[in-house]
């Protein structure tokens, strides 16, 4: 993308990988005519707070937005609090996003309006794990992110499932066809991937078996940049808009996935869309979340 004269904003809670990407990305374009207009933004998505600064500084910083890849990092792993006291995967790998989307959509609706412009897209990369969400899953409680019981496996399917749940029955049917925006919400699964989240491993399992665990797995697994096609073909491909593929969960590029029975249930999509408006604001404050009405929004804006 930042080789096709694309603005790219590289977000990480990690300094040294935000800059280790930009630096790569800028080496990629050595022998080309382009020079990448990329910046590193240090934001942890498991710090809501922080995610409401990023994501306000941003949306007063930038003059667009036409793409957000939704895409944290916390993998299969034991149970574990972010800051805000509850399960780290559910608040890193969802409740970040949501309240980033959120922040961000006047901006990206914005956009949808400049004329002769693609519908901007917001990609949520979920994954087939998501079928592994345990099936007590219900969304209706605080005390259900806060059940240190559940395996390493439940617990990222979990997040995954949010994902799937969020883009459809979140952002595609409550939001963007309520309000007729030209946004585009789609998920993605980007197969068995090599990337650091293997290291965690060790974590999940134990210093012997997690080292024999990733060491067995991974030969087994795409290189990233495999990993990323289906991801790159949601955010660019015309086929979504051409197909009307809005809300679809994706397992590689043009391929529709068959989603687990928890990830079509529209019950569970209203359970998480309550259950993040009513953490957000518990944690952050009253007035964290901006209207998802575009008129209302509007206003709040001014």
């Amino acid at each position: 993308m930042a080789l096709a004269n694309a603005r790219v904003l590289v977000m990480s809670r990690k300094e040294e990988n935000g800059d280790e990407a930009v630096r790569k990305i800028k080496e990629s374009s050595n022998d080309a005519d382009t020079v990448p207009d990329i910046t590193f933004i240090q934001c942890d998505l498991g710090d809501l707070k922080m995610v409401k600064q990023v994501a306000d500084k941003l949306s007063n910083d930038e003059g667009r937005m036409d793409l957000v890849i939704c895409d944290a990092g916390v993998g299969v792993n034991t149970y574990g609090e972010s800051v805000e006291g509850l399960d780290r995967h559910m608040i890193v790998n969802h409740l970040g996003h949501f309240l980033l989307i959120n922040r961000l959509l006047p901006l990206i609706r914005t956009t949808s309006k400049i004329p002769d412009t693609p519908r901007p897209r917001i990609v949520s990369v979920s994954s087939e794990l998501h079928r592994a969400a345990p099936s007590s899953a219900q969304f209706t409680s605080v005390d259900e992110l806060k059940d240190s019981s559940i395996s390493s496996v439940g617990l990222y399917g979990r997040s995954k499932l949010a994902n799937i749940l969020f883009t459809k029955y979140g952002l595609e049917d409550r939001v963007f066809r309520h309000n007729k925006d030209r946004i585009i919400a789609v998920a993605t699964h980007p197969g068995a991937v090599h990337t650091g989240q293997q290291d965690q491993f060790k974590e999940a399992y134990g210093a012997v078996f997690g080292t024999v665990l990733k060491y067995s797995v991974v030969p087994f697994m795409r290189a990233p940049d495999q990993g990323s096609l289906s991801t790159l073909w949601a955010a660019t491909s015309e086929d979504i808009e051409s197909h009307n593929y809005e809300g679809k969960y994706f397992t590689d590029p043009g391929v529709i996935g068959s989603e687990s029975k928890q990830a079509c249930n529209p019950e569970l999509g209203r359970n998480l869309w309550k259950l993040s408006e009513e953490i957000i604001k518990d944690r952050v404050g009253p007035d964290a979340l901006l209207s998802w009405d575009a008129e209302k929004t509007v206003e709040e804006t001014k």
